[in-house]
């Protein structure tokens, strides 16, 4: 009975299940913290280890996947929308300099010193930060440290989704408030990054025309600069090194949408978007099915601690450099805690959040305009970039 159908069906009924949950609950319940959690459960029980690389989501969703929805959210934001957002970036390094610091203060006095440096860094960002810490403990003999780095990969997001939500449904909140009374000037409209018309949009490049812009022509396009994206990310740069090639993905998304290159929201416009984004999702919850009960329970007490601290930590930096940029605090933290779990679960919780709070369309575009492109650019910062140089100095440590 079992094949690569019925292991497809598997995956597309955890992930609807988690999707149901979400919009029963207006998005209090995040619908990949569900999944997650029907997934972890079901590798334990009665769920295949191989179901995702079984129903052929891996590699597609590993690999060519991922590249084509990075670049396409590069096609979602405008390039004023990503210069605005240098203060998403500042939020999201102090966050996770205030997580760092409370933890290594704090961290050896209740636990371990080795599992305080090998859990710190996957829990600031994703696999990459994950693996390299993994690497180095069992360089230095020390098991529990390497099993820790990967199970804290593994269960940071069930941290990560929840508090997350909590974070977005305040500021949703007090958005809508604002936007009901009257105070937001609405004469020029809002765009919603996920809807909307491309027609009026005035470009360098001419559009290609209707008759021959199918959506494999499309699919080609955005192909075509997740490439270049990728071999950029091979480049090595003087006294840099090497830029990853998913944050090459985004930039170069946004630059080719504006000089028209691109069409905005690419993979909408192909009718490609949601099974991408399964793809991608069914990759990410694939890291769980190694994580068995019994290495849970052994490391769980100080899992438990560290996350805490280091949440704790976060919270602190995020709240006062918030303050200092006078900009809504839960907004703010929101943006640090993508280091729990990143891309595309950031643009996840988002939408399901603006969908589940707005009564009209026009309450959805304006709450998507405020948070989505900081949630995006969060993710990117705290999971892609500073999480690899966070553990190349922690993996120095042992």
């Amino acid at each position: 009975m079992y094949n690569f159908v019925l292991a497809f069906i598997i995956c597309a009924v955890a992930f609807v299940i988690g999707e149901v949950v979400s919009t029963v609950t207006k998005a209090w319940i995040p619908s990949v913290f569900v999944t997650a959690i029907i997934m972890l459960v079901g590798y334990w029980t009665v769920i295949p280890k191989t179901v995702v690389s079984d129903s052929l989501l891996i590699p597609f969703g590993s690999q060519i996947g991922i590249y084509l929805l990075i670049t396409h959210m590069g096609t979602v934001i405008s390039l004023k929308q990503l210069k605005e957002q240098w203060k998403t970036i500042v939020i999201c390094l102090v966050g996770l300099a205030g997580m760092c610091a409370l933890s290594m203060l704090i961290g050896p006095a209740l636990m371990d010193r080795t599992l305080v440096i090998a859990g710190l860094p996957p829990l600031t960002g994703g696999i990459v930060a994950a693996t390299m810490m993994q690497t180095a403990a069992a360089e230095a003999g020390l098991e529990t440290a390497a099993v820790f780095a990967i199970t804290m990969y593994c269960v940071q997001g069930f941290a990560g989704y929840p508090l997350t939500a909590v974070c977005l449904q305040m500021e949703g909140r007090r958005l809508l408030k604002e936007f009901r009374s009257g105070a937001v000037d609405t004469s020029a409209g809002f765009e919603n990054p996920l809807a909307g018309d491309d027609a009026n949009r005035k470009t360098l490049i001419p559009p290609v025309p209707k008759k021959f812009d199918t959506d494999v022509v499309v699919l080609l396009r955005l192909a075509i600069v997740a490439w270049l994206a990728f071999m950029m990310g091979t480049v090595k740069f003087p006294g840099i090194g090497t830029i990853s090639g998913a944050i090459w993905a985004l930039i170069f998304g946004v630059i080719f949408t504006t000089i028209g290159f691109l069409d905005r929201r690419s993979l909408n416009k192909a009718n490609s978007y949601g099974i991408m984004m399964f793809a991608l999702m069914m990759y990410i919850f694939d890291g769980l099915k190694d994580c068995t009960p019994d290495m849970l329970v052994s490391i769980i007490v100080p899992m438990i601690i560290l996350i805490v601290i280091g949440v704790a930590g976060m919270c602190v930096a995020s709240f006062i450099i918030a303050k200092i940029f006078k900009m809504s605090f839960p907004l703010a933290f929101a943006n640090g805690l993508t280091a729990l779990y990143g891309f595309p679960p950031d643009a996840i919780i988002t939408e399901s959040t603006c969908t589940a709070l707005a009564e009209n369309e026009e309450e959805k575009a304006y709450l998507m305009s405020k948070m989505f492109p900081s949630m995006i650019v969060g993710g990117f910062t705290t999971v892609t970039i500073t999480s690899v140089i966070i553990a190349g100095f922690f993996a120095k440590m042992f």
